[in-house]
């Protein structure tokens, strides 16, 4: 019975090992949400994407003012989740959309 007892321990344990292991993922020093894109550039060709939005107003209004938009103003969420809102950029008034992935549409 003490044999079965230390086999099935050791058992366990090996099977344990490789759980512990494992690396955590990396951490990003950026404030956008999780899953979001950091770069400029835009992660699709069907701008915006709906889907469930987790930016905040701040954090909405801060990626429009580091992508060149000014006078950010009448921020809102869509039916969608898509937050729309209007800014200033090259000196012509714009209609903003910001989605869920970061992309950054103007009209």
């Amino acid at each position: 019975m003490n044999r079965i007892f230390w086999a099935a321990l050791l058992l366990a344990t090996i099977g344990v090992g490789p759980v512990f292991a494992q690396n955590a993922a990396p951490s990003s020093s950026s404030t956008a949400p999780p899953g979001v894109a950091t770069s400029g550039a835009n992660n699709t060709t069907a701008a915006p994407v709906a889907g469930a939005n987790s930016f905040t107003m701040a954090q909405a209004q801060k990626r429009f003012e580091d992508h060149g938009y000014t006078q950010v103003s009448a921020l809102a969420k869509d039916d969608k989740s898509i937050w729309r809102g209007h800014a200033m950029k090259d000196g012509k008034a714009v209609n903003v959309a910001l989605d869920y992935q970061g992309n950054i549409t103007a009209n």
